[in-house]
């Protein structure tokens, strides 16, 4: 039985791959991209683009949520589902985009999906009431479902296992960056002009990104179309859900997007309040805090290589939890310290998980990946609604308490991984 089966790290091939004529070339046996290799950086920046696009219109809105709660006269629940819709549609589309995927290829798929996401975009600003909004930021979400959904199969399909943490790692970077130039623009541009010139100035750069995306990606050359009948896709949905080792990533996706959710929905109430009371220019500049993520994320590839993936898990899920609990005083240094640690911990523990994923599946890489994206994302919808509850009724500590549950989760879920990974080595040993 092999690793990917039971549970045991797969960070690292074991076999050294043989140079090509040149240095930075594939071997004869392997024509897909390596670092160095034709194509590489054109491939890894446009997909960084896709990424800084996706994640600027999902979470558009957050860092604004106090201004939207004062404009329509909403509490922080009610504010929080300008967020919560977008990750749940994203959420509830991402498998059927996946299936699309797999049938008109990724390429085409991530570039339809762009184009409707920015479309909606430029019209979230004029939406009349919260309804209006909160239908819309659905649909974005929605739109979006197509980029996270073929993004990672796209690099499973072109990229060498070896390069593929570090390739997917750098897309998740992307998501990082867009998640805090989305926060921080929107923050200052809404201080001087409001949330909804804020929200638009995202629309336009969002549409900038995905101009670059589709001009440098390159053609896929490995992919094959599959089957869109529903039966095909249920078997292979059905085949991903049985295998333990698949669920336990999807679950360690779902938890950490909890207390990412969570405390980012959050924090911007509580640096508004009182004792800190701060100008909404400042609350967005606490998201540069996100650069942190682009570099864990990015790194995780090394991680995992020293550690071995349950390792790396570990080590996120400890830093996230540690995190949490620096953020607890009522002072900005050990809140900004622990918002560090918080983003540092989760961006970690996606790429680690997420990258598991793309190399776990041996078939239906696209519906593997739209699994992951649809318990990430639905992780992010529980975590933004639980996390503003719990704000609402018991403050930060309630939404600290909600992200130490899902930390433990994590652990939990990681400690039944290496179980699994031992009993199955055991069995191994045994003749038969």
């Amino acid at each position: 039985m092999t690793s990917a089966h039971t549970g045991a790290s797969t960070a690292v091939d074991a076999v050294t791959p043989t140079p090509g004529p040149f240095p930075g070339t594939l071997p004869d046996s392997d024509s897909r991209t390596a670092p160095g290799g034709p194509g590489y950086r054109r491939m890894n920046l446009a997909l960084f683009l896709a990424g800084v696009a996706t994640f600027a219109l999902l979470y558009s809105t957050q860092a604004l949520l106090p201004l939207i709660s004062g404009e329509f006269r909403v509490a922080a629940g009610e504010a929080s589902w300008t967020v919560a819709a977008a990750t749940g549609g994203l959420a509830l589309f991402v498998l059927p985009m996946s299936a699309l995927s797999e049938r008109f290829g990724r390429r085409t798929v991530m570039t339809a999906s762009l184009a409707v996401a920015v479309a909606v975009g430029l019209l979230v600003p004029f939406a009349p009431s919260l309804g209006a909004l909160v239908v819309l930021r659905a649909l974005q979400g929605a739109a979006l479902a197509g980029v996270p959904a073929s993004a990672q199969a796209y690099l499973a399909e072109e990229v060498r296992p070896r390069a593929l943490v570090t390739a997917i790692g750098l897309f998740v970077a992307g998501n990082s960056v867009g998640g805090m130039s989305g926060r921080v623009i929107t923050g200052w541009v809404a201080q001087e002009w409001g949330w909804r010139v804020a929200v638009g100035v995202i629309g336009v750069v969002a549409v900038g990104c995905a101009v670059a995306f589709r001009l440098l990606l390159p053609a896929p050359r490995h992919f094959t179309a599959g089957s869109l009948r529903p039966r095909t896709v249920a078997r292979t949905v059905r085949d991903h859900l049985a295998d333990p080792l698949l669920r336990r990533l999807y679950a360690i996706g779902a938890l950490f997007m909890t207390v990412f959710g969570g405390v980012y929905t959050v924090i911007g109430y509580r640096l508004t309040e009182a004792p800190f009371s701060l100008p909404q220019g400042i609350v967005g500049s606490i998201f540069l805090v996100y650069l942190v993520g682009t570099v864990s994320a990015s790194t995780a590839g090394r991680l995992v290589g020293r550690l071995g993936r349950r390792g790396a898990l570990y080590l996120a899920g400890a830093t996230t939890a540690a995190g949490l609990l620096l953020s607890l005083p009522g002072s900005v240094a050990p809140v900004l310290l622990g918002l560090v640690l918080i983003t540092a911990g989760f961006f970690a523990g996606h790429a680690v998980a997420s990258s598991a994923v793309s190399r776990t599946a041996t078939h239906g890489r696209a519906q593997a990946s739209a699994l992951y994206q649809s318990a990430y994302y639905i992780g992010s919808s529980v975590g933004s609604t639980v996390g503003a509850m719990a704000f609402h009724s018991e403050g930060w500590a309630g939404t600290v308490g909600v992200g130490l549950l899902a930390v433990l989760g994590v652990v939990a879920i990681t400690v039944l991984g290496s179980r699994a990974a031992r009993v199955a080595a055991r069995r191994e040993l045994v003749p038969a």
